[in-house]
């Protein structure tokens, strides 16, 4: 399913967020307090967009992994172009996020962005970040959720739910269902409650989620206690 939208992946997600993700991503970012000599990986990296803002941001190595090899193909077409003020390029593998091929304890972040919920088992993931990360290592999830404002939840369900898959389908030329699925993965994924206590079940100390864009997404930090 998602090899079949890969090539208009960005496109879709810039048009259909009106080029709010990249924000999103700037700031997911920020809350991970990355510093020079830190080691990224990147968890359902896609096409890479999270893993550049990484780079940009002058950590000593992005490591991101998909596992789509389509969404890997691309990712590494537009390494290979890469132009952030930094000389770490992010590099890209195929792996799956219950399962990483990593040693304990050796990346500084681990971040998902709009991936989690795809997932099979979230739990199991989760506690994969956690044995990757070093002690005092960060994780960050940006993740799709419903606005509290009524209003504002009825307004993003139409568009999400009802105008979305059908431009988005026109878009990517897909016949594989993939954006009538989307909407239905956030609508059952875990509200940020849940979330939060999945994440401390793995172990970790969790901050205030953030919401972003009137609820829209939310992004939250845990870290691995030292």
């Amino acid at each position: 399913m998602f090899t079949s939208i890969a090539r208009s992946y960005d496109r879709n997600n810039r048009i259909h967020s009106f080029g709010l993700d990249r924000c999103w991503r700037t700031r997911a970012v920020r809350l991970a307090k990355a510093r020079p000599g830190d080691h990224v990986l990147d968890v359902a990296c896609g096409t890479g967009d999270l893993s550049e803002a990484f780079a940009r941001a002058g950590v000593s190595q992005v490591t991101g992994v998909d596992f789509t090899p389509a969404m890997i193909d691309l990712a590494r077409a537009k390494a290979a172009r890469f132009g952030g003020n930094t000389t770490t390029v992010p590099q890209y593998m195929v792996a799956d996020a219950q399962e990483l091929p990593f040693e304990d304890g050796l990346f500084q972040v681990v971040s998902i962005a709009f991936g989690l919920r795809n997932v099979q088992e979230p739990s199991r993931a989760l506690n994969e970040f956690y044995r990757v990360l070093s002690p005092g290592g960060r994780l960050v999830i940006l993740e799709f959720s419903e606005p509290e404002n009524r209003f504002i939840r009825w307004g993003s369900r139409i568009w999400t739910d009802r105008i979305m898959p059908i431009t988005a389908t026109m878009i990517a030329g897909d016949r594989s269902g993939a954006y009538r699925y989307l909407p239905r993965s956030i609508a059952t994924f875990a509200d940020s409650q849940s979330l939060v206590s999945m994440m401390e079940g793995a172990g970790f100390q969790c901050m205030e989620p953030e919401r972003l864009t009137l609820g829209i997404c939310t992004i939250h930090v845990g870290c691995k206690p030292t």
